[in-house]
């Protein structure tokens, strides 16, 4: 093989490994920025679920306050 085609055949290798290269850094780039969003996305939906957690009535107060809201009214209606 002459030089010239062995110059010319690593010409071409070095502009397809750059090629590659640069779309591999481009799908990169994708990657990273999605993942960026989606840690966004996750800290501000944690957000959210602390906010709902300090604001629910935890169960077993609303259990007591049902019982003792049905005691009430049982000794009010036997008291009429």
């Amino acid at each position: 093989m002459p030089e010239g085609q062995v110059a010319l055949a690593l010409a071409e290798l070095r502009a397809a490994l750059e090629v590659g290269l640069a779309r591999i850094d481009g799908q990169l780039a994708l990657l990273v920025q999605r993942s960026d969003q989606t840690d966004k996305a996750v800290e501000e939906l944690e957000e959210r679920v602390s906010a709902l957690e300090k604001t629910r009535w935890p169960l077993p107060t609303v259990a007591v306050l049902a019982s003792i809201t049905a005691v009430v009214l049982t000794v009010v209606s036997l008291a009429r």
